[in-house]
């Protein structure tokens, strides 16, 4: 696994969390530079997707945990498009907040992902 993407996803997918709670507190609908970030975080996230398959095919990583890291995989690819889909479908400002959850979300697995790379959990 490559923790410089690593890095960016998880620091990228914080700072789109913490845009988006400031726009559900100032009570807008996403905008533009919002639906951007998570399109960016979502070629961030298939990016990684791709190294660590490519990993996996070369026999690195864990042999035991290949269903998991599948599966942490496959949830990432498809949190971002889901929350931006929910978000753009409400106008309110709950559509940002489920931007927030979105982006933590992608942190909170990405770092996961790192943890069972690694054998550490």
């Amino acid at each position: 696994m490559n923790t410089t993407v690593a890095t960016i996803v998880i620091v990228g997918a914080l700072l789109l969390a913490l845009a988006s709670l400031i726009t559900a507190i100032r009570d807008r609908p996403m905008g533009v530079i919002l639906l951007s970030g998570f399109v960016l975080l979502e070629v961030a996230v298939l990016v990684q997707a791709g190294f660590m398959i490519a990993a996996m095919a070369g026999g690195e990583g864990p042999a035991d945990e290949t269903a998991t890291i599948y599966g942490y995989l496959a949830g990432q690819v498809l949190i971002p498009p889901a929350g931006v889909f929910l978000a753009l479908a409400e106008r309110s400002r709950w559509g940002p907040a489920i931007l927030v959850v979105a982006g933590f979300a992608i942190a909170v697995m990405t770092g996961r992902l790192l943890q069972v790379w690694q054998g550490v959990a």
